[in-house]
């Protein structure tokens, strides 16, 4: 049977549209090249290689019109900001100092959860850049004299709450393996004693990372679980806090873990065991809104300081 011209036509769009339209679509971005390993000795070399990489990747965001993309970068490129790492593939990844990690006697490392990424990195105190630039200006606010840096670590790839990546841990354990490595690289760099300060699904990160981890504490704030039983089962002698705000959504998710979905035990739970702090009344994403109860308690946590309880 011989098909009409025009059928033949369609039939031939249609082998050349599908297969694009189920392809992935290509990342602009360049891999980034390769850094030295973090020490005292290699920190402005990595500012210095951060910087490169971002104005590359700007110039690419411009090339691509991908305006989001543009702002974002344009943002981080503004005097006086300092990465130590930044990959512009994907949702993007980047690693920001607040403060003089060189001298730092304390250094508390932000890890963000769910959405964060690079268009919305500086989006507001929600978000792992606003939010970690909140706590710097409360930790000089609350100790003008002490010598804390703060870390914005968006080093993995945080799910999206509406997919089924964030009730699982895979993102989680990949991130974990990432905060290893850049906490064993700030021993390298000094002695400052280290605090990880991590919020929702960024405390399921901390807590895969935890084990044998080289820090002083850590805060698990707006938690829906750890895949820990307890405080204990985190393996950890760091001090563990944990605080949730009244008006956190968090409080009406199932603490259950069944067949590798959900994280379990309730970090802000009596039988989970950890050190409880006062977390106000804000939602989910004010943890770190300038004026807030929670924000003066982390702030406390990140400078060694005991919190005040709930």
């Amino acid at each position: 049977m011989r098909l009409p011209p025009h059928a033949v036509m369609a039939i031939t769009a249609v082998v050349a549209v599908v297969p694009a339209a189920g392809a992935a679509r290509p990342d602009p971005y360049p891999v980034p090249r390769p850094l030295p390993a973090l020490s005292a000795t290699t920190i402005d070399a990595r500012y210095a290689a951060a910087d490169r990489e971002i104005r590359s990747a700007l110039e690419v965001a411009g090339w691509a019109r991908d305006t989001g993309r543009v702002r974002a970068l344009t943002a981080l490129l503004r005097p006086g900001r300092r990465f130590l790492s930044f990959d512009g593939r994907g949702d993007g990844r980047a690693v920001e100092v607040i403060g003089d990690l060189a001298r730092a006697e304390r250094v508390a490392v932000v890890v963000p959860g769910a959405d964060n990424s690079l268009d919305n990195y500086d989006g507001s105190w929600k978000f792992v850049g606003g939010g970690a630039r909140a706590l710097g200006e409360e930790v000089r606010r609350l100790a003008p004299g002490s010598r804390t840096a703060v870390v914005a670590w968006l080093g993995y790839d945080p799910p999206a709450t509406s997919s089924f990546a964030v009730l699982g841990t895979r993102r989680a354990d990949a991130g974990a393996r990432e905060l290893r490595r850049f906490v064993a690289g700030l021993r390298r760099g000094g002695r400052a004693r280290i605090g990880l300060l991590c919020h929702s699904y960024g405390s399921v990160v901390c807590a895969r990372a935890l084990p044998g981890l080289p820090v002083d504490d850590v805060a698990l704030y707006g938690s829906p679980g750890t895949t820990a039983r307890s405080a204990a089962g985190l393996r950890t002698p760091a001090r563990v806090w944990a605080g949730r705000s009244s008006g956190d959504w968090m409080a009406y998710i199932p603490h259950i873990r069944v067949f590798g979905a959900g994280f379990g035990a309730d970090p802000v739970s009596p039988a989970f065991g950890a050190r409880i702090f006062a977390a106000g009344s804000g939602t989910h994403a004010d943890y770190l809104r300038p004026g807030t109860r929670s924000l003066r308690n982390l702030a406390l946590i990140a400078l060694g300081h005991v919190p005040e309880p709930a």
